[in-house]
């Protein structure tokens, strides 16, 4: 009797995918490539980091997942959508709604209150303003920052100003979150807690979670690592029997 193989639990669609993309920078006569022929599909609902060294395209990669940057050579398909078909009007909107960023430096605009940067991006959807006021105060409270909504970037600590870029992130409620080296400056105390959230997001909201990052150590919060190195992809693991170390 033939042993019966156990039924493939992969049915979650791709939302994002690369094929053979390359991309080059030109300088006068000279010329880069800083990517070398990447080929990904990240599916709905999966944590992935994309590790590698400086230098290794990590940022260039994280542009290109995050539909910011299109390719020299290749294609990048957003839910389907290839993005090169797409007007950057039409793209910016796709991209406010499928992805929301959250990055190293925080990036949070310094005349704003916490509040008025969380409900930013939401301007740009069009959404009126009672809800977007809503949407905001329920995320700040939700992060532990009822108390801080009306303060400014100043005011805050690293690690609040860190969840105020991840509330922003989620203020349009789309369906992946980008993050580039969020724990990047911040203490160890605060960079486990913003890890912890981003585990609870994937878990609880099944959100979709790109991690790019150059620390080895989130590689323990992923279903799939993506190793990059010289821009090319040097190998990718995967992991779907891991704990998510979200308590610790």
């Amino acid at each position: 009797m033939k042993h019966q193989q156990p039924k493939t639990k992969h049915t979650k669609k791709t939302l994002i995918q690369l094929k053979d993309v390359w991309k080059t920078y030109y300088m006068g006569k000279i010329s880069l490539d800083v990517l070398k022929g990447l080929n990904l599909k990240i599916d709905q609902g999966e944590f992935v980091v994309i590790v590698g060294p400086s230098g290794s395209g990590k940022s260039t990669m994280m542009n290109m997942v995050g539909v910011l940057d299109t390719p020299t050579k290749g294609q990048i398909l957003l839910d389907g959508i290839d993005i090169s078909t797409l007007s950057e009007s039409d793209l910016a909107q796709l991209r406010g709604k499928k992805v929301g960023f959250v990055f190293q430096q925080f990036n949070l605009i310094p005349t704003l209150t916490a509040l008025e940067n969380v409900i930013l991006p939401t301007i740009f959807q069009n959404m009126p303003e009672k809800e977007r006021l809503e949407r905001g105060e329920k995320l700040l409270s939700t992060f532990g920052l009822g108390d801080r909504m009306h303060h400014k970037p100043n005011e805050l600590s690293g690690g609040q100003q860190q969840r105020v870029a991840i509330a922003r992130a989620l203020v349009n409620d789309p369906e992946i979150i980008l993050a580039d080296e969020p724990t990047g400056n911040l203490d160890s105390i605060s960079g486990k807690q913003v890890m912890a959230m981003l585990a609870r997001l994937h878990t609880e909201e099944k959100k979709t979670i790109i991690l790019v990052t150059h620390d080895t150590d989130l590689v323990k919060y992923s279903e799939k690592t993506v190793y990059l190195k010289d821009g090319l992809i040097e190998k990718i693991k995967t992991n779907h029997g891991r704990k998510l170390l979200s308590n610790k």
